[in-house]
């Protein structure tokens, strides 16, 4: 199922679908076979797919990861301080619906090029199911991480050492340390249920978005703008969640895209590193409990709308 999609066009037609045959004599479909076999390369190979790895269109592809999570975690992180320091009455519901936006904009703007990962749960998803060769992954998260870092520096470039200070960098953090009546005092959420967070958001977020770009009878019948929207939106809604559930300050909310949260950690630094390591081992689990509910599930819709 998940093998026959693609997120890009380009992609799709590396790793091709399944074609339909005419009717054809034994002889000739035993044919069809042999040269379907030559033309298709061996599951192992396809799957790591070296290839890609001294393929320029995939490093080109890479650019606008680069340059998409880059202006992301900009974006974001911007969102996330103004939101707070405007003292608004309902910070998280303003912030849900402006990551949306900016997500549905940044994905219709990179979508055509790399297929719109802009995050590496995205692109570890597409491997482990089969959308994407893992190399191919490898290359992306790596261009997010650096788009990640460049969005960090760029942000701590336009903003005062007293904003980067008392707002985290818009960073993503499980606890903050603030003045107490008897000194300095931590306060946060715990790991165990930063992580049940984490892992919880990431997969209802592949769960109910993402796999209707790797779906393609669902990409084609929704259409591109449309999936990007949703895409969105079901983020916008998760931010709004883990931010609003757990009603703790100093949380900052489930994390949904370690790219994000690697860039103001490493430009930033400090207590962004606590337990920084929640923001990638969520994500990682939810994908692999995605992989595998794509092979459970049926490769073939059991309802039908005539």
């Amino acid at each position: 199922m998940a093998a026959n999609s693609e997120l890009a066009g380009d992609i799709e037609g590396e790793y091709g679908g399944n074609r339909v045959q005419p009717f054809a004599t034994p002889k000739q479909a035993q044919r069809l076979m042999d040269e379907e076999k030559k033309q298709n390369p061996s599951t192992w190979k396809k799957i790591l797919g070296f290839e890609d790895i001294f393929s320029v269109k995939v490093w080109r592809a890479s650019m606008a990861e680069l340059l998409g999570t880059a202006v992301l975690v900009f974006a974001l992180d911007t969102i996330v301080i103004s939101s707070i320091q405007t003292d608004t009455k309902t910070p998280n519901l303003v912030m849900s619906t402006l990551v949306a936006i900016t997500i549905t904009i940044l994905l219709i703007a990179t979508f055509p090029i790399s297929g719109g990962h802009i995050n590496p749960l995205v692109s570890f998803a597409a491997a482990l199911t089969g959308i994407a060769s893992f190399s191919r992954a490898a290359i992306y998260i790596l261009a997010q991480c650096v788009g990640g870092i460049f969005g960090a520096l760029a942000l701590k470039a336009v903003v005062t050492n007293k904003i980067a200070h008392n707002f985290s960098l818009g960073g993503c953090t499980l606890n903050v340390v603030v003045p107490g009546p008897d000194g300095p005092v931590e306060i946060g959420l715990g790991t165990r249920q930063a992580l049940w967070l984490e892992i919880i958001c990431s997969f209802v977020f592949l769960f109910a978005s993402v796999w209707m770009a790797f779906d393609s009878r669902q990409a084609k019948a929704l259409g591109r703008v449309t999936v990007c929207i949703v895409i969105g939106t079901v983020l916008g809604l998760l931010v709004f969640v883990s931010t609003t559930v757990t009603a703790q300050k100093g949380y900052a909310g489930a994390g949904l895209n370690p790219a994000r949260c690697l860039g103001p950690a490493l430009v930033r630094g400090g207590h962004l590193w606590d337990r920084h390591w929640v923001f990638w081992a969520g994500p990682a689990i939810a994908c692999v409990a995605f992989a595998l509910y794509t092979k459970v599930i049926p490769s073939q819709n059991l309802h039908t709308i005539k």
